[in-house]
């Protein structure tokens, strides 16, 4: 990896829609280059197009489906081999599912802890010395506002963001004065394909709560970053809800977040 580079690079993974394409934008305008990835080839490279024409800046394209055992070692392996160096790491990809747990899908929940917690892990392990190296480098981890309590009816989803948070968190404070800034950030609803794709459209949740905009959720987070906010909580309620939470009966919050996941 070349080093004499002093042009700001950040790889993205889920770059391709919702929050990571917006995250793309934000980091092109403030002056990244960029490494984006997701599964969907042609979608990167249409973002790539999009953005070097508006930002006039370098975008690199490695489509892959992280939730593969292999994938973020090639991932790492490939930008080793670029003239670049990452100097933020945004772990954005991530999936989840609506159901009971028993009539869940055992490979797609296998899928879920697969690139919700086993891939972020890896590529921040992957990354993460030569993160250090720098004199001040990134790292943000979309966790979500499911990672404050138990998640009935997503259990699965809501345990990866809990790891996720947690995780941060605790990275973090291992690396207090390394120069290497970690974020958690922690959206709540938020307008993308993600609730469609997970089939969360089936629950109350969109109904109940404010739906943020993945531009906003986006512009946020970065200036989170910057800010150097450990965890970053998108909206006054979700922020409210995240310091209750703790307070109240675990049982009365269980069962309030089933009430508020079971259908319309």
């Amino acid at each position: 990896m070349q080093t004499g580079n002093t042009t700001k690079t950040a790889l993205i993974t889920g770059a391709s829609s919702g929050i990571g394409r917006d995250l793309s934008t934000v980091f092109a305008r403030e002056g990244y280059d960029l490494v984006i990835t997701a599964r969907r080839e042609e979608r990167l490279q249409e973002i790539k197009n999009e953005l070097e024409k508006k930002f006039n800046n370098r975008v690199d394209v490695y489509a892959c489906d992280l939730s593969e055992s292999d994938a973020p070692k090639k991932l790492y392996q490939f930008i080793t081999d670029l003239p670049i160096r990452i100097d933020t790491l945004v772990n954005n990809a991530g999936i989840g599912d609506y159901g009971f747990f028993h009539k869940s899908d055992w490979e797609k929940n296998a899928t879920m802890l697969n690139l919700n917690i086993t891939s972020l892990t890896h590529l921040t392990h992957l990354f993460l010395p030569d993160l250090m190296s720098h004199e001040k480098s990134y790292i943000m981890n979309v966790a979500s506002t499911a990672a404050f309590q138990p998640g009935p009816l997503m259990s699965v989803y809501y345990a990866t963001k809990h790891y996720v948070l947690a995780f941060s968190e605790a990275i973090a404070n291992e690396l207090n004065d390394s120069g290497v800034i970690v974020t958690a950030l922690c959206p709540g609803p938020t307008a993308s394909e993600f609730q469609s794709v997970s089939n969360m459209e089936k629950s109350k949740l969109f109904n109940m709560f404010p739906v943020a905009s993945s531009t906003d959720v986006a512009e946020f987070g970065y200036r989170s970053l910057m800010k150097e906010r450990r965890v970053a909580i998108y909206g006054v309620l979700n922020k409210i809800g995240a310091k209750t939470t703790p307070l109240l009966p675990k049982n009365l919050v269980t069962s309030a977040v089933r009430f508020i996941m079971e259908k319309k």
